[in-house]
């Protein structure tokens, strides 16, 4: 493999890593790529936000000033660090946004793996 490219598109991938389970990328991939002075670099495979409508729904929440995203987690969700699942639920790519307009209505939902489909 002399292109780069080749390195990104067909890396080693390891199954799991060490983040913690209230992390967004808890159960994401690793995976390695060997560097052309011979170092392997271990890194975190890209993470997909789920589609927001494909997330069940469990209760809407209507943003009133003051309101900021690690409280409405952990009042809703039960942990402060779980913000990440309702910027996926909104389709949210910056979850700062959710709270900076009074009267938005927000989508909290049930995460992806409660209702996965059964293989």
């Amino acid at each position: 493999m002399n292109d780069p490219m080749d390195l990104v598109l067909a890396p080693s991938v390891t199954p799991t890593n060490t983040f913690p389970a209230s992390s967004r990328y808890s159960g994401g991939a690793t995976a390695t790529i060997e560097l052309p002075d011979g170092r392997s670099v271990i890194y975190l495979r890209r993470r997909f936000v789920p589609q927001a409508g494909s997330l069940v729904t469990q209760q809407l929440h209507t943003v009133v000033q003051g309101d900021r995203l690690d409280n409405l987690a952990a009042q809703f969700l039960g942990d402060p660090l779980w913000f990440w699942r309702l910027a996926d639920a909104n389709g949210a790519m910056r979850a700062e946004t959710l709270t900076e307009t009074p009267g938005r209505v927000l989508r909290i939902a049930f995460p992806a793996a409660v209702f996965a489909p059964l293989s």
